[in-house]
């Protein structure tokens, strides 16, 4: 039955999830607001309200959302990456909304907060040390043990992170990361931290990403999934994401159980989190946690009881709609978010329909437009697109997605010649 709330997503002007949040507000029967950093064509297309309000000046928000909150009393704010959860927090606390702790998300939201939490907590993670980007790379070159990565304290989706096996590699790869955090708007987004940078201890093992929510207290696990491509550097790409996990059953436990040790100690009470861990011998690493959930389209891969998608378990959660209960479908799915091969000017994509016909695979999202100017890792954090299977099993997920991305051509005009990739 309609829920008869209201309630505030604060949706980036960038992000591809703006369409999903409307779709489960409108099951639900819940009023959506939402709450964007600039006016743009999707938010004129929406029915009901868009409210603009610049994302890095917290002062400003404020007014702007305590404006709104006199005229159409909200019932919850939720946000939707790393930034936006702080600030849902932070604008929550000031109108006394229900919300996580205004200082568990900002431990989410800068690496170096969340190390330092965990740190304090004796969750096992990585070795770091902190520096700034105006130290000497020369200096701490000599002093560090390899292999380590190297990571800009306020980016995201790998953007920025670097591998380095010696001495010899350290000062490009710092000077990249310097040269780097100085562009575009990113000191203004990094705030005081964006100079940060944190060496870490490169941990070998396979990786596995997390997805789960806090409800009535309980860290609930969603869906734990594998990531079948080696993310073993010097840039780690995103590829494959496949659940359920074919991990044994003893060490599922195991990665559930240091997963909710993490978002404890981070402090986290309720809504979602997303988190990347390393499995090896010595046991299961803290890689990073998010008070947010899955990113992208990536939402899609999962469905629940009834058909509902991760947005209106979102909603349903942050409205204090008791969620415990809620499961994953059955079957496998998995998703295969398309990299950036080159930096250059995206012509086109070649073979989306031979590959939305593959058996198993569900859809094909090619998500930047033709004539776009697009930037490989370390520097960019973008996408192509998305594929999206569902089967049986993970293994045939997996192929599934593998035959797929087999038919995708890409054309991008290097500035030198056109490569087709």
């Amino acid at each position: 039955k309609p829920m008869g709330k209201r309630i505030l997503v604060i949706l980036p002007s960038t992000t591809y999830r703006a369409g999903m949040f409307v779709e489960a507000a409108r099951r639900l029967g819940v009023e959506l607001i939402i709450g964007t950093d600039h006016q743009q064509a999707w938010g004129e297309l929406l029915s009901g309200t868009v409210v603009v309000f610049p994302f890095y000046d917290f002062a400003i928000a404020r007014q702007k959302v305590a404006s709104l909150h006199e005229e159409k009393p909200l019932d919850a704010i939720i946000g939707v990456d790393d930034h936006t959860a702080w600030l849902a927090a932070h604008l929550s606390e000031h109108l006394h909304l229900p919300s996580n702790p205004e200082t568990a998300t900002q431990y989410t939201r800068f690496k170096h907060l969340m190390r330092q939490a965990l740190l304090r907590n004796g969750v096992l993670q990585p070795r770091y040390t902190l520096f700034n980007v105006d130290d000497n790379p020369r200096i701490i070159a000599d002093i560090i043990t390899y292999p380590v990565v190297l990571k800009p304290v306020f980016l995201s989706a790998s953007q920025g992170v670097t591998r380095v096996d010696g001495p010899e590699d350290f000062e490009p790869a710092f000077q990249r990361i310097r040269a780097l955090v100085h562009r575009r708007d990113y000191p203004r987004r990094g705030g005081r931290y964006y100079k940060y940078l944190l060496v870490e201890q490169y941990i070998d093992g396979e990786e596995v990403a997390v997805e789960g929510i806090i409800t009535n207290g309980e860290v609930r696990i969603l869906a734990v999934f594998d990531k079948p491509d080696p993310l073993v550097g010097p840039y780690f790409q995103e590829t494959i994401y496949v659940t359920p996990s074919r991990h044994p059953a003893a060490t599922l436990q195991f990665i559930q159980d240091e997963t909710r040790r993490a978002v404890r100690a981070l402090g986290l009470q309720r809504g979602p989190f997303h988190a990347e861990l390393r499995i090896n011998h010595q046991g299961v690493w803290v890689i990073e946690v998010a008070s947010r959930s899955i990113g992208g389209l990536c939402s899609q891969v999962l469905r629940f009881g009834n058909g509902q998608s991760l947005e209106e378990v979102l909603i349903r959660e942050a409205l204090g709609d008791d969620v415990t209960a809620v499961k994953r479908e059955d079957q496998a799915a998995g998703v295969m978010m398309m990299p950036v091969p080159r930096s250059g000017r995206f012509l086109q994509v070649r073979g989306a329909e031979a590959a939305r016909m593959v058996p198993g695979v569900e859809s094909v999202h090619i998500t930047i437009a033709p004539d776009s100017d697009v930037l490989a890792l370390p520097e960019g954090n973008q996408y192509l697109g998305f594929i999206f299977a569902r089967g049986k099993t993970p293994e045939a997920v997996e192929q599934a997605l593998r035959t797929a991305y087999r038919f995708i051509q890409v054309e991008i005009d290097t500035g030198e010649r056109i490569e087709h990739i």
